[in-house]
């Protein structure tokens, strides 16, 4: 007979095997083509939108807050949409017979984008840690994988979390 596993191996394991669960690639489809959607408007932005305020030897201050914004509000839109869509769907009925509450909605963005912020904040600290030990573009990955792990985890405990009807 084997021993039973420990009860810390135990619930890592559980916790990683949750997190490979399908809702988490979901997750990741959807980050992958907010990323895509940021490049587009940071370079639409910087290299024609505002060509006239942001010269080419300055930082495209406007044009990041632009792409930044869209790309969270699509990843907020599509998030909302597919990934969660079944957690959703349960608050709305409970709430609204099935219809979009705006008070409900407005909660979850602004949920979704304090969650957005601290992944942001912490990819930025974390690359700059790690980049004093290793090459700062492997830095960086590490850092957006890391944020992506924490970004899933607040929308889906925080932001998109399971609701028990009273």
């Amino acid at each position: 007979m084997s021993a039973a596993p420990h009860p810390i191996q135990r619930a890592l394991l559980g916790a990683l095997a949750w997190i490979t669960r399908y809702r988490y690639l979901k997750f990741g489809i959807v980050g992958a083509s907010g990323t895509v959607v940021n490049l587009v408007v940071l370079h639409i932005g910087h290299e024609y939108l505002f060509h006239s305020i942001e010269a080419a030897y300055k930082k495209p201050y406007a044009s990041l807050a632009l792409a930044i914004t869209l790309a969270t509000i699509s990843n907020f839109t599509w998030n909302r949409l597919w990934t969660w869509s079944d957690r959703v769907r349960t608050m709305e009925q409970g709430e609204t017979n099935g219809h979009v509450n705006l008070r409900l909605l407005g909660t979850e963005f602004g949920q979704y984008v304090t969650a957005s912020s601290f992944g942001s904040t912490v990819q930025y600290f974390l690359t700059l840690l790690l980049s004093g030990y290793m090459d700062y573009r492997i830095a960086n990955v590490i850092a957006i994988l890391s944020a992506s792990v924490s970004n899933f985890l607040a929308n889906d405990r925080w932001t998109f979390r399971r609701r028990t009807r009273h």
